[in-house]
């Protein structure tokens, strides 16, 4: 998928963990993870914006675009 969930490094950069940002945002360690991990094939945008608001940044800090990574697996 084209479309990369950059948490790992923003929560690197803030200095906590997987597990204080579940506390804080109030999203289970599961959800986060697949998150996290890249697995999420959607985010809705209260969990987006509470990831912002947690993480006090933009969801252009949480995402980006590679656009010369292809999803579906074929060339």
């Amino acid at each position: 998928m084209p479309i990369r969930v950059t948490l790992d490094r923003m929560l690197l950069e803030r200095r906590m963990s997987l597990t204080e940002l579940c506390d804080r945002v109030g999203i289970t360690m599961a959800n986060l993870s697949i998150l996290k991990t890249g697995k999420a094939k959607a985010v809705r945008f209260s969990t987006l914006e509470a990831l912002c608001q947690e993480l006090d940044c933009q969801p252009g800090d949480l995402l980006s675009f590679d656009e010369d990574e292809d999803g579906d697996g074929e060339s």
